[in-house]
């Protein structure tokens, strides 16, 4: 059974622990959304009842890394205590290490390495964490300069994971997005596509990536959306979304992620949520209904791919 049927009938909107898994993150409106204390038994409740909410809303892709802090011991910790069926899919990455020492105020936050003695370690621990829980191991955040594109040692090591049952994907980021899910469509290790999952960013402010996100949708890749509010910029209740949100009864982040299961091409969009009550009103974007003149309307706020993604890097660590 692939991860697509495991994940039929399921909601199309996964949960991702980036914004609760480490007490910093990019992501606006933190100040308000986690506890003033933020130890790691206060996220860890708070990540236990994010799932318990999301899993009870038939939530069923979870997604975590190893630079996302704890959140793989969160996750895992959280399945031992709740035996799941198997409609639950697991994805974890893999190239960036965590180092911020539980700091709101460390000066380097993770560091990435794309490297084969990255992928052993890395991929150890996840395990070790995750069991056979983990279903997609995901390289994070290729970029046209990452050697994971063309280290064809870390080909054979990744296609001997995939050979073990789990499949093998990636994320991107920055202006480039879409040449680099092309460049990655093309790899193959003993005539066969390595990668089958592919994790991106799309927004009505940054939708550059969607042709080739359809070209990986074509190619029966499972195509998962990240950072579809922007780190925070389309959640706003002031935001560029307010008035479509206000003319569909609904909220900015609903319409931020309905733009997205708009798209045909888009299995998982990540809900980024960090409350309940976010939570909640993230779900609701799957019943509602975008028009196509309401699509015209978000289409025009794109903004330029590089400028975009200056924005994104300028966004302090909260």
């Amino acid at each position: 059974m692939t991860m697509i049927d495991r994940l039929a009938g399921a909601p199309r909107i996964g949960l991702g622990l980036a914004a609760v898994g480490r007490p910093g993150y990019i992501n606006l409106g933190r100040a308000h959304d986690l506890p003033a204390d933020r130890t790691v038994d206060a996220m860890r409740a708070r990540v236990g009842e994010l799932l318990d909410s999301a899993y009870a809303a038939g939530v069923r892709y979870f997604d975590v890394a190893r630079s996302y802090g704890r959140a793989e011991e969160f996750l895992a910790g959280w399945l031992a205590a709740h035996p799941v069926g198997p409609d639950v899919v697991v994805g974890s990455k893999w190239g960036y290490t965590y180092v911020g020492d539980w700091r709101l105020d460390a000066e380097v936050h993770e560091v990435k390495d794309h490297g084969p003695a990255t992928f052993e370690r890395q991929a150890g621990e996840s395990r070790a964490l995750l069991g056979d829980h983990l279903d997609i191991y995901h390289i994070h955040s290729l970029t046209p300069a990452s050697p994971a594109l063309t280290d064809t040692t870390l080909h054979r090591r990744l296609a001997e994971l995939a050979g073990e049952g789990v499949a093998v994907g990636f994320s991107t980021s920055g202006p480039s997005q879409a040449s680099v899910i092309r460049a990655a469509l093309k790899v193959t290790v003993g005539g066969m596509p390595l990668f089958r999952s592919v994790q991106a960013t799309w927004n009505p402010l940054e939708p550059s990536a969607g042709t080739a996100l359809a070209e990986a949708h074509d190619a029966g890749c499972l195509v998962i959306v990240k950072e579809a509010m922007a780190n925070g910029r389309l959640a706003a209740a002031d935001g560029p979304l307010a008035p479509v949100a206000a003319e569909l009864g609904s909220t900015p982040d609903a319409v931020a992620l309905a733009a997205v299961l708009r798209q045909p091409w888009a299995r998982i969009v990540l809900s980024g949520a960090a409350t309940t009550g976010q939570l909640a009103a993230n779900l609701a974007a799957e019943s509602l209904h975008l028009t196509a003149a309401h699509a015209e309307q978000l289409s025009a706020m794109a903004e330029e791919p590089q400028a975009y993604w200056q924005t994104r890097s300028s966004l302090p660590w909260a």
